[in-house]
């Protein structure tokens, strides 16, 4: 096993996870002002809210069908009456459902940002760096699907499964299951631990702050003018 190999799948996701976690904490705690979406809903723009809800239910669903299915251990899959080759199929069949509604509303926001003036005039580097990050890890998760169909036993996608579960159980050895997989697993996992050691820097760290009590406020009065 290499060097790079080990850097960057065997410890790079540590550094990566602490960076999140400080980070994170560090933001709320001293930079609550810019805790925030920075939203441009207010600016306007053609298909905005049809990007937006895209993505978000794309993006939602992606990031829970891979927690759920990386996570899960291999113990379970009879109990749910799935096999490997099974798994592999329904993850590359909802990853694709999911992944392409993320991508058509990524796709509408980027060109929004990049291509409305007034949008334009209020995005920062920042936030075109991260639109951009993201958007490439569409890119590869969807592209990711065609060369998983050239081995449908399961056998891969067992081993970025071992990997990833070997990571948040801190066992050693992790960045052995991956050593020898498709290039473009290997750019997918760098890139989406990338996302998390930029993540306190950037607009995402809003997804903290899920309005959970959103459903149970008191409404708001609004009187017209007479």
């Amino acid at each position: 096993m290499t060097f790079l190999n080990e850097f960057l799948f065997g410890i790079y996701p540590y550094i990566a996870g602490t960076i999140f976690l400080i980070g994170c904490l560090v933001r709320y705690d001293r930079e609550q002002y810019t805790w925030k979406t920075s939203s441009s809903q207010i600016l306007g723009g053609k298909h905005f809210l049809l990007g937006l809800n895209l993505f978000h239910v794309g993006v939602i669903c992606l990031f829970f069908g891979h927690l759920i299915g990386l996570l899960m251990p291999h113990s379970w899959y009879p109990y749910l009456g799935l096999t490997p080759s099974t798994k592999q199929a329904l993850a590359m069949t909802a990853g694709g459902i999911f992944g392409t509604l993320a991508f058509i509303g990524m796709t509408i926001l980027v060109h929004r940002r990049l291509f409305n003036p007034r949008v334009k005039a209020t995005t920062s580097k920042n936030d075109v760096f991260i639109l951009l990050l993201v958007y490439v890890q569409l890119l590869l998760g969807l592209a990711t699907i065609p060369v998983s169909a050239g081995h449908m036993d399961g056998s891969v996608m067992l081993l970025l499964a071992d990997y990833a579960q070997s990571i948040v159980t801190f066992k050693a050895g992790a960045a052995a299951h991956v050593e020898h997989v498709h290039w473009i697993y290997k750019l997918h996992i760098f890139l989406g631990v990338t996302t998390f050691l930029v993540f306190p820097f950037t607009r995402l760290v809003h997804v903290w702050s899920v309005p959970v009590k959103y459903i149970s406020r008191s409404y708001q009065i609004v009187r017209q003018r007479a």
